[in-house]
């Protein structure tokens, strides 16, 4: 018979797709947790462990690789993300249980739990990455086994994630100095795929470290071909450095909420010619337009009309940037784009932050710059 969770009947619809819900590490956790303190207290072997967690819903979670010594049970929960893409799905999770005589529950990281190294993170510096909730979940649910059958002493609890320091390096960990594995994460116990709220949640904990770490003015760049373009800046100063994915006004609303003087966006012309539209959320299914903006700047620049209906028909920025480069009109047309990135920049900001960009193609480096402060970017401000 094939074992129920719980969640066999809950779904979201994205995209007209109805995909699964999974729970969280910190539920694997917990569960583990609970299923090892049961088996020490009582001897009994524990297949299943009940977890109710805290967005209310009840999950019946298989316990496996249960192992066990003298004064100590060790077993695990296999992480499920749902349809969720999820680094963490099919992991064991595991929870060791042991007696202790310090009173109340204690709990720690192990092998693959990630260190917290830098401040600015929910937990502090030198303490394990499980969060506030798992924890909380955790010590709820070994309290509750101890109260039940009446033990006293106090309980160690002991998470660790084998194949956690690989799984990590897929993940913001390294970036917000969480080193030596995953951390145990989960606010509800649910994992919800495809989950904006959640990686908009990842910008904002990185953008509150650098912010902990002194940063007053940001380089950000929408993805890997920003980031690769501005090390090759040697002029610019890359303390605070982070990405924003496609959350370009999120992450102005981010940084208004936390205090940031000030951001330098340095993006691909794929990205920001949305931009100069008042895009403010870059990926394609929110929108495109990218050719019909290009071929609006360059009417506004004056290019010949057989050239812009030409710059309608391309796939690609790349392609745009192409045509425009041969028939020379491409510095005229930039000249029109960079003051509207601009303008929305400005617009989404409230004039409560300085902002900028710099514009780049693959092929032909920088294309445009707003104004912006150099001094508050630049190694050496004289260089520019």
């Amino acid at each position: 018979m094939e074992h129920k969770t719980g969640l066999e009947d809950l779904y979201v619809i994205k995209d007209r797709k109805r995909l699964r819900l999974g729970y969280t590490t910190g539920s694997c956790a917990a569960a583990a947790a609970k299923a090892a303190a049961r088996m020490l207290l009582t001897g009994q072997e524990v297949e299943e462990a009940a977890l109710l967690t805290p967005k209310g819903i009840l999950l019946h979670l298989l316990i496996e690789d249960v192992t066990r010594t003298a004064d100590c049970v060790r077993c695990a929960v296999r992480k499920d993300g749902g349809d969720d893409p999820d680094v963490t799905h099919g992991a064991l999770i595991y929870a060791s249980v042991r007696r202790c005589g310090q009173p109340g529950i204690t709990i720690d990281g192990g092998r693959g739990v990630g260190r917290v190294t830098k401040p600015g993170l929910e937990q502090p510096v030198g303490a394990a990455a499980i969060n506030s909730v798992p924890r909380s979940m955790i010590s709820k649910e070994v309290s509750e086994v101890c109260r039940e059958l009446k033990y006293a002493g106090g309980m160690e609890v002991v998470i660790d994630i084998p194949d956690g320091e690989r799984l990590a390096q897929k993940t913001f960990n390294p970036r917000l100095g969480i080193v030596g594995g995953l951390s145990v994460l989960g606010t509800s116990g649910i994992v919800v795929p495809m989950s904006e709220e959640a990686l908009i949640a990842s910008i904002r904990l990185e953008m509150q470290m650098l912010k902990e770490r002194g940063a007053e003015y940001l380089v950000i760049t929408p993805g890997n071909y920003g980031e690769a373009f501005s090390r090759e800046q040697e002029h610019l100063d890359l303390t605070y450095t982070m990405k924003c994915s496609n959350y370009v006004g999120e992450t102005i609303d981010l940084a208004r909420e936390l205090g940031i003087k000030g951001i330098l966006f340095i993006a691909h012309i794929g990205k920001f010619i949305k931009v100069s539209g008042g895009i403010m959320n870059t990926h394609s299914r929110n929108a495109d337009c990218r050719a019909e903006l290009f071929a609006a700047a360059a009417l506004r620049a004056g290019v010949p009309e057989e050239v812009v209906r030409r710059l309608l028909d391309t796939i690609t920025t790349e392609e745009a940037v192409e045509l425009l480069r041969q028939e020379g009109f491409l510095e005229r047309t930039m000249e029109q784009v960079m003051p509207k990135i601009q303008f929305y920049l400005n617009n989404r900001g409230c004039g409560e932050l300085e902002l900028g960009a710099v514009v780049f193609s693959s092929v032909y480096g920088t294309l445009g710059k707003t104004q912006f402060c150099r001094g508050h970017y630049c190694k050496n401000p004289a260089a520019e």
